[in-house]
């Protein structure tokens, strides 16, 4: 194994989103003091659709101090396999800082000496078994029957994770952001919240991200879900009785790895897998070592994942449309946040245009929007590793 991989295979095992951060910060900046994951409650939450869930809990985590005028805010919405540790550490000896650390803390970009940071665990959350993780899904007992929702548990949208996000920080007294900031489906909460709430938010930044899911974009989210809807032990989202889609599941998220990167990143990572390899060629059941590592790293993500919580996902940014009225021109009409977009170059998921599209219908809609592009080798992942590339500009972004 060659010098990056041994460097870059721990990302591709944990959740390919989380390492090599602290790596990016300047020497000259601070850690933040060991984090608190928190609880937040709510009860008789009425979703998009216009179904209601009796409670809702979820996790959240904040950096920084509140002002006495509660209006150094910034929000820190997450992507689809992520949580709201979105930096720091939990204690002395955890070896993996939030994964926006590059960014956020005592001096870096967002400046936690100036600004109250916050980020929420959302609705449905990939993980509902992870200990840092808290949050209310298909996985969750319902109050009602006494078992897991399952399939009961009605459809959400990224609307409704906006909207659980507004409530906690209506429980701390906030009524404003000063920003509202997220990559890839964070992206989709950052902007969604400019679109609902246009009076409550003064910025928004979206990293890698889009104003509406087009058909491409949907019918690529699918391909994530038809390994778990195929699995025989889905067996139509009842399984939590008995034996879970643990193979679909796994299938699912080694599609959802693969399809966040780019070939640049992946042949250097697994550059001794060719077609010259021994294996596959004795015997068809043999797979090449890329395979059998993406492979072993799905199985690694799949410890605390839920199929019906990434079905629910997925479902939820293919419903997507800032706004969501009839077209995204409408959707955006009300917002007065000033914009950022940072796309990826290389991004073969969310590509450029989808965020190009957004930012040009606010500029025609006559809103302060400005466009930028981050380069680099990961794809989609480049929002993570090398949003340290567009640093001064979101410190200038945030404090002008």
């Amino acid at each position: 194994m060659n010098r990056i991989q041994q460097l870059m295979q721990p990302i591709i095992v944990a959740v390919a989103f989380v390492l090599l951060i602290t790596a990016c910060s300047p020497a000259a900046v601070q850690a933040l003091p060991m984090v608190e994951k928190q609880e937040f409650v709510t009860h008789n939450f009425t979703t998009f659709g216009g179904e209601v869930i009796p409670e809702v809990r979820v996790g959240w985590e904040a950096y920084g101090e509140l002002n006495d005028a509660k209006d150094n805010v910034i929000l820190v919405t997450h992507f689809f396999s992520g949580n709201s540790h979105a930096a720091g550490r939990y204690s002395e000896d955890d070896a993996q800082p939030g994964y926006w650390d590059a960014i956020i803390g005592p001096g870096k970009a967002i400046d936690t000496n100036i600004y109250y940071v916050i980020s929420v665990d959302t609705l449905v959350n990939q993980e509902p078994y992870n200990p840092n993780v808290i949050t209310t899904g298909p996985s969750t007992i319902n109050p009602e029957t006494g078992a897991p929702y399952g399939l009961d548990f009605p459809v959400v949208t990224i609307r409704d994770f906006v909207n659980v996000q507004k409530t906690v920080l209506e429980s701390l007294g906030i009524e404003r952001l000063h920003a509202v900031i997220g990559a890839s489906m964070g992206s989709l909460q950052a902007l969604d919240w400019a679109a609902a709430y246009p009076d409550q938010v003064d910025r928004m930044i979206s990293v890698i991200g889009m104003g509406a899911a087009d058909p491409w974009t949907i019918a690529t989210l699918q391909q994530w879900a038809n390994p778990i809807i195929h699995d025989p032990n889905w067996n139509q989202g009842n399984y939590y009785d008995g034996e879970p889609p643990l193979a679909g599941m796994q299938q699912t998220l080694g599609m959802i790895t693969l399809t966040a990167m780019h070939p640049l990143i992946i042949n250097q990572l697994y550059a001794d897998s060719s077609p010259r390899e021994a294996a596959p060629l004795q015997d068809i059941r043999n797979n090449f070592s890329v395979v059998e590592r993406l492979q072993d790293a799905a199985r690694v993500r799949a410890t605390y994942a839920d199929a019906n919580h990434i079905l629910y996902l997925v479902r939820a940014n293919q419903l997507f449309m800032a706004g969501y009225q009839d077209d995204l021109a409408t959707g955006l009409q009300d917002v007065q946040a000033r914009s950022l977009f940072i796309p990826a170059s290389n991004d073969l998921l969310l590509q450029p245009y989808l965020a190009k599209q957004a930012h040009n219908t606010l500029i025609e809609l006559g809103k302060d929007s400005q466009y930028v592009e981050l380069e680099g080798p990961w794809g989609h992942l480049d929002g993570v590793f090398e949003i340290s590339q567009k640093a001064d500009l979101i410190k200038e972004f945030l404090n002008n």
